[in-house]
């Protein structure tokens, strides 16, 4: 017999002292085990209630509420047993207590009811975990395979500056051996011609016994100068000039997308500068929901930061900055109040997201963000051209970050958003 406590006496047959199994209720509420009460009226002669003495004359009613209860119960006293035998600590029950069992069928029905949608909501968000943990096994796939393709691409660069390197080292080679060559075969034909005069004169000189008249020192003769290999123009400057090479194939972005903000209904490019439409990925508290929105992946909290954006004829866009706290999931405008500072353009419309039109006298290609946090100012400029546009003013006072949104291109040739480095040259005027 199982031990029974104060806690678990609801759950407990009042005939058998035992968990109830397939329970069911009297016109009186208590409950008990089927197979206990139908014993216990035919040993009686009655069906009156075992505990209250109630007589009913109805039949016996199922509890579907107090048979999950007690299923659950029983499930964790097992649970609880088992930690002991394991030597765990004792799990803590949560069990309903005698009120629970007292209260009318129609309670609880709610009461069950209550619980079958909370646990739905816990189906739900598990759902949407396994849903996370499959579309992160993509992301890490498509990452690793970026890398090796940009590494793929970068070690192809290195391995041709390493030829070419190799290259000038052998130009180089050859230019000192045609240098030294003619130099080096003329004083070979000097010695052989001295060495044939002074065989002739030591042959004549030992018929004769007279000394030979003192000489003059000879000068010590030089090698002309620029005869060896110029190691400095070859190796001077190496790693330098490589890297100053590989600024040609590689590209610095100010900003990059954060491709865990982006709405389902965007689709960002593999290096994470350009947004278009059309994707699809789980559902996450970062990301917007309501809007097609996405966020630059870093914040800034003070300083001077600015971005080019390539809009082209794209006819359905909003750009600038926007507050971390933003509403993500929910109804907001595109405007200061909700803490969205931007330029927004339709069907070659513009306007400041504060229904403000934007005088734009030639349609920009190029649009300009310049963010001031300490002035607390968002500036939009024709980057072609520097014009000013548009500047909200405003007071910052939380993380801020870069803002995009895009809606479908249509018939246009420009079909995505593109984060371009600025043009230093070109001032703000």
């Amino acid at each position: 017999m199982a031990e029974n406590t104060a806690l678990d006496k609801p759950l407990t047959c009042s005939v058998c002292l035992e968990t109830i199994k397939e329970p069911v209720s009297h016109g009186c509420n208590h409950s008990f085990c089927r197979s206990c009460v139908q014993n216990y009226w035919d040993q009686n002669q009655t069906k009156n209630c075992p505990v209250c003495r109630r007589a009913w004359s109805k039949g016996l009613m199922g509890n579907l509420a107090v048979k999950e209860l007690s299923d659950s119960f029983t499930e964790r006293l097992k649970v609880s047993e088992r930690g002991k035998t394991e030597g765990g600590e004792k799990r803590k029950q949560t069990v309903p207590s005698e009120e629970t069992a007292e209260k009318p069928p129609e309670q609880l029905q709610s009461e069950l009811q209550t619980l079958r949608l909370e646990r739905q909501s816990y189906e739900d968000l598990e759902k949407t975990y396994d849903e996370m943990v499959q579309f992160s096994k993509k992301q890490a796939v498509q990452c690793e395979r970026q890398i090796r393709a940009e590494f793929s691409r970068l070690k192809s660069f290195l391995q041709e500056e390493e030829q070419r390197a190799l290259s000038a080292l052998r130009e180089e080679q050859l230019r000192q051996t045609q240098n030294m060559g003619p130099e080096l075969q003329e004083v070979r034909e000097k010695l052989s011609s001295l060495s044939n005069s002074i065989k002739k004169l030591e042959k004549h000189l030992q018929t004769g016994s007279s000394s030979p008249p003192p000489q003059s020192p000879t000068p010590r003769l030089q090698p002309k100068a620029g005869l060896l290999l110029d190691q400095a123009k070859v190796l001077g400057n190496l790693g330098f000039r490589v890297w100053s090479n590989m600024r040609s194939i590689v590209s610095y972005s100010p900003v990059i997308l954060d491709p865990n903000t982006a709405a389902n209904s965007l689709y960002l490019s593999e290096d994470l500068r350009a947004v278009t439409w059309a994707a699809s990925a789980p559902d996450n508290p970062e990301r917007f929901s309501k809007y097609s929105e996405v966020l630059g992946s870093e914040g800034f909290r003070s300083g001077v930061h600015q971005w080019d954006v390539e809009v082209g004829d794209h006819p359905n866009w909003n750009i600038g900055a926007t507050k971390e706290s933003v509403d993500r999931k929910g109804e907001r405008t595109v405007s200061p109040k909700d803490g969205v500072w931007a330029l927004l353009h339709r069907s070659g419309k513009y306007t400041s997201g504060c229904r403000v039109p934007v005088p734009v006298e030639t349609r920009p290609q190029r649009i300009r963000v310049k963010l001031d946090y300490e002035l607390g100012e968002v500036s939009f400029y024709d980057a072609d051209h520097m014009t000013h546009l548009y500047t909200h003013s405003d007071t910052f006072t939380e993380k801020i970050f870069p803002y995009f949104s895009v809606g479908k291109a249509g018939d246009a040739k420009t079909e995505e958003l593109r984060v371009l480095p600025c043009d230093h040259d070109k001032e703000q005027t």
